[in-house]
C-alpha cells in the first residue's frame, strides 16, 4: 500500500446510488390553474381585461394607450359614416386592445389562483403571549395570556404546542418540533424547526406537529411572510425592472415619432390628392407602432415571477428576477450543494504489516456507536465490501461502547474477558486518534501522518483507526471518507460556463481538500476555509469588476453577504435575518435551486428580446399591406410594392389590422411559457434569436395577411 491509494478508492459495492439532482423540471407548486388557455382562466380572466380598458389602466401603457384612442376614433366615424370597411377596422382594433389586456390578465390570475391557496393559510388566531419570560425560564411555570394573533407585537414572545398554528412569523428560541409547512411550501413532509440554529425560521399560518416552542415574534401585523407573498403572487407589488422601464420608454418614443409621421403625412397626402380618412390613418399608425411587444410585455415580466413561484421561489422584487438573468457569479455552497451534504466511507487502507480485513473489523466494531451519517457508512463498508456483519444483540454483552461526540472527535469500544484480557478500539479524527495512542505510550509510523495528507489532498476525509491490546498500542490504517457529489453537478457547472458564468464554491474545508473536490465537481474557483468576512468581501470584489453577484445562504451569518449580493435567495429553513436580507426566498430551502433560479432569470430576458424582435420585424409585412393601399390609386407605381397580390385597398387594410390583433393571441403562451433556454454564448443567443424570432417575424405576416385577405375579399364591401 502506497500513499496514493486512499486517491483511488474503489467503488463501494451496495452503496445506495446518489440521489439525482432534480434540475429545471422538479416538482412544480400545484397553483390551482390549468394549461396556458384553460377555458375556465380564460372566461376568468376576460371580465378583468375588460375593466382594463378604463383610461387610468391604459395609459399606464402608451401603445396600447394609443390603439385605445384610435378606436375610439374609428368608432366615432363609423357612425358616422356607416360602412362595412370602417366597422370591421374598428371591431378588430378595439379587439386589439382586449386581447392586449387579456394577456396581462391571465398572466396576473395565474398569481391570484396561486395567492388564494395561501390566503387560506393566513388565519387569524389566538396566540399564547408569555409574560415576563426570559431564555432558560421553566415553560411550566411561566405565565401565559390569550390573545388575537393581530395584536402580537415585535419581540413578543409566543408559546406554540403540538397541534397548534404558528400565529406569526419568528425565530425559535426555545425547543424543537416538527413542524408542517405545507400550507406555504406545498411539501407535505414535515420539517425540523429547533431554537440555536440556522433552521429556526419559522411562518405564520403553518401547523406544530410535535413538541412545544417558544417563537420570538419577528414581523408586525400585516407585514408577514405569507401576507408579502400573497401580493407579490398577485401582482399587486410588482414594480417593473428597470430592463422593463428602459424598454417601455423605447415603445414610448417610436409610438411619438411614428404619430408625428402619420399626422404630417395627412396635409402632403391631400396635397398630392390622395387624403386618407381616419379609419385609414389610425389603422396606418397602429401598425406602424410596436403594438405586439407593447401589448405583451407586462405578461412576460409577470409570468417570469409565476416560474420562479411555480419552483417555490418567491422574488421579493422584479429586479432581483431580471438581475438573476445577467449573473456574472455564482458563489454556492459545498455541502448540499455541491455535495450530498454526507460523507461516506469509500476504502480502507492499512498500514503496512496490518491485514486489511483486521482493520475493517475494528473499524466496524468502533463505528457501532457512532449514530452519524459517517459512522454508519463505515458499518455499510464494513459488511458490504468485507463481509462483515455486526454483532447481534447479546454478542457483545462484555462490551462498553464509547459514542462519537463532538468534543472528543472519537468513538469506539472497550471489550473485557474473564480471562483479564481487554482490547480497546478507537476511531476518529487523525489528530486525536494518534493522540490517544501516544498517551498510552504507543508509537505512529510516519504513514499515519503523509497518508492522511494523501486523502485530504485528494479531496477526501481520513480517519485514524488504532487498537489497545495484549500487543500494545498500535494504529491500525485509515478509512478514507469521501464527500459524495451530486448526480450531473458537473454537467450544470459545464452549462453555466456555457452561459458566461463563473462559478465558485463556499467551504469551511482546508484548502487542499476544497481544490480536490473543486476540480472534480468541475467549479471555476474555491474559497476554503470561508467566514461571512470572507463571503462579503468577495462578493465586493466581483462587484467592483463590474459583475452581478448571486450567492445563498440560510443563517445570520451569511446576512450581510445575501444583502451585499445582487441575487441573494435565502433558505425559508434559515434564520429570519437571512430571509430579510436576501430579496428571493426558496421555500424548499434546496440550494441547489440557485442554478435554476439564473436560468429562469435568462429566460426572461432572452423571452423579451425574441418578442421585441418578432415585433419589430413582424410590421415590415403590414407596410407593404397598407402603404400601396393607401397611394397607389394616386400613385400607380407603388402597386409594385403590392407583393402579396392583395385584393383591394380595403381587404388589404383590414387583413394588415385583423392579423395585428391575431398574432397577439398566438403570442399569448409563449409570453406565459417562455421562449425555451438552453446554455450558449450570447453570440449564438442572438443569432437564434435572429434565426427564429426575426425571420419568422419578418415571413410570418405575409403568410398570414394574405391567408386572411382570401378570406375577408369575399365580404361585401370589402373585396370591392
Amino acid at each position: 500500500m502506497h500513499p496514493a491509494a486512499p486517491e483511488q478508492a474503489p467503488t463501494v459495492p451496495g452503496t445506495p446510488p446518489a440521489a439525482p439532482d432534480p434540475g429545471p423540471h422538479r416538482r412544480r407548486r400545484r397553483s390551482g390553474h390549468g394549461g396556458l388557455f384553460d377555458p375556465v382562466q380564460l372566461l376568468t380572466s376576460f371580465p378583468e381585461a375588460l375593466r382594463k380598458l378604463h383610461p387610468r389602466s391604459l395609459v399606464r401603457n402608451p401603445v396600447l394607450f394609443v390603439v385605445a384612442v384610435g378606436s375610439a376614433l374609428t368608432t366615432l366615424s363609423a357612425l358616422i359614416h356607416p360602412s362595412v370597411f370602417t366597422w370591421v377596422v374598428s371591431v378588430w382594433l378595439w379587439l386589439t386592445v382586449i386581447f392586449a389586456n387579456l394577456a396581462e390578465a391571465v398572466a396576473e390570475g395565474r398569481g391570484k389562483a396561486q395567492a388564494e391557496s395561501l390566503r387560506r393559510a393566513r388565519t387569524d388566531t389566538v396566540a399564547l403571549r408569555l409574560r415576563h419570560w426570559r431564555y432558560g425560564t421553566d415553560l411550566d411555570r411561566a405565565e401565559t395570556e390569550a390573545v388575537a394573533a393581530s395584536d402580537l407585537k415585535l419581540f413578543d414572545f409566543v408559546l406554540v404546542e403540538a397541534g397548534e398554528l404558528i400565529p406569526a412569523d419568528g425565530d425559535v428560541v426555545d425547543g424543537i418540533a416538527a413542524v408542517d409547512e405545507s400550507a406555504v411550501t406545498g411539501e407535505s413532509a414535515p420539517v425540523i424547526r429547533e431554537s440555536g440554529g440556522d433552521r429556526s425560521g419559522v411562518t405564520g399560518g403553518t401547523t406544530v406537529l410535535s413538541d412545544r416552542i417558544v417563537v420570538r415574534v419577528t414581523s408586525r401585523p400585516g407585514h408577514s411572510f405569507l401576507d408579502r407573498m400573497i401580493a407579490l403572487v398577485e401582482g399587486a407589488a410588482r414594480q417593473k425592472t428597470p430592463n422593463e422601464i428602459a424598454l417601455n420608454i423605447l415603445l414610448a418614443a417610436l409610438t411619438v415619432v411614428f404619430l408625428l409621421v402619420v399626422v404630417t403625412l395627412q396635409p402632403m397626402a391631400g396635397y398630392a390628392g390622395a387624403a386618407q380618412s381616419t379609419t385609414v390613418l389610425v389603422a396606418l399608425l397602429v401598425t406602424l407602432i410596436p403594438t405586439t411587444i407593447g401589448a405583451l410585455l407586462s405578461a412576460i415580466g409577470i409570468a417570469g415571477m409565476d416560474r420562479l413561484v411555480q419552483r417555490n421561489v418567491l422574488a421579493m422584487s422584479g429586479r432581483a428576477v431580471e438581475a438573476a438573468g445577467d449573473v456574472n457569479t455564482l458563489l454556492l455552497d459545498k455541502t448540499g450543494t455541491i455535495t450530498l451534504g454526507n460523507r461516506e466511507a469509500a476504502a480502507f487502507v492499512p498500514f503496512p504489516g496490518v491485514d486489511e480485513l483486521v482493520l475493517a473489523d475494528a473499524a466496524q466494531l468502533s463505528s457501532l456507536a457512532d449514530e452519524t451519517p459517517e459512522g454508519r457508512s463505515v458499518v455499510v463498508l464494513a459488511k458490504r465490501h468485507y463481509g462483515l456483519r455486526a454483532p447481534a444483540e447479546g454478542e457483545l454483552s462484555h462490551a462498553r461502547f464509547v459514542e462519537f461526540s463532538a468534543r472528543a472527535r472519537m468513538s469506539g469500544i472497550d471489550l473485557s474477558w474473564e480471562n483479564g484480557a481487554a482490547c480497546h478500539i478507537r476511531k476518529g479524527a487523525a489528530a486525536q486518534v494518534i493522540g490517544w495512542v501516544e498517551s498510552y505510550g504507543g508509537s505512529v509510523p510516519a504513514e499515519a501522518r503523509s497518508w492522511s495528507d494523501a486523502v485530504s489532498a485528494g479531496g477526501g476525509t481520513p480517519l485514524v483507526v488504532a487498537v489497545h491490546d495484549w500487543d500494545g498500542p498500535r494504529v491500525l490504517g485509515i478509512i478514507h471518507l469521501k464527500d459524495v457529489l451530486k448526480d450531473g453537478i458537473r454537467e450544470r457547472f459545464d452549462e453555466l460556463r456555457r452561459m458566461g458564468i463563473r462559478t465558485v464554491m463556499i467551504t469551511g474545508d482546508n484548502p487542499l481538500t476544497a481544490r480536490a473536490i473543486a476540480t472534480e465537481a468541475g467549479v471555476d474557483d474555491f474559497l476554503a476555509e470561508a467566514t461571512p468576512e470572507d463571503k462579503l468581501a468577495l462578493i465586493k470584489r466581483e462587484q467592483a469588476d463590474g459583475k452581478l453577484v448571486a450567492m445563498t445562504g440560510d443563517g445570520t451569518n451569511d446576512a450581510p453577504a445575501l444583502a451585499q449580493a445582487d441575487v441573494g435567495v435565502a433558505m425559508n429553513t434559515g434564520t429570519s435575518a437571512a430571509k430579510e436580507a436576501g430579496n428571493m426566498v426558496d421555500l424548499d430551502s434546496n440550494p441547489t435551486k440557485l442554478i435554476e433560479i439564473v436560468e429562469i432569470g435568462k429566460q426572461l430576458l432572452i423571452t423579451r428580446g425574441a418578442l421585441t424582435t418578432f415585433s419589430i420585424t413582424n410590421d415590415v409585412a403590414k407596410y407593404f399591406a397598407i402603404i400601396p393601399a393607401m397611394f397607389a390609386g394616386s400613385y400607380p407605381g407603388l402597386e409594385a410594392l403590392n407583393i402579396m397580390g392583395l385584393h383591394s385597398p380595403t381587404s388589404a387594410i383590414a387583413s394588415a389590422i385583423i392579423f395585428n390583433a391575431l398574432i397577439i393571441v398566438v403570442l399569448i403562451p409563449l409570453a406565459l411559457r417562455g421562449v425555451r433556454y438552453t446554455p450558449a454564448s450570447a453570440h449564438d443567443l442572438l443569432r437564434r434569436n435572429l434565426a427564429v424570432y426575426g425571420l419568422g417575424g419578418l415571413v410570418l405576416p405575409f403568410v398570414g395577411i394574405k391567408l386572411i385577405d382570401l378570406l375577408v375579399s369575399a365580404i361585401p364591401g370589402l373585396g370591392g
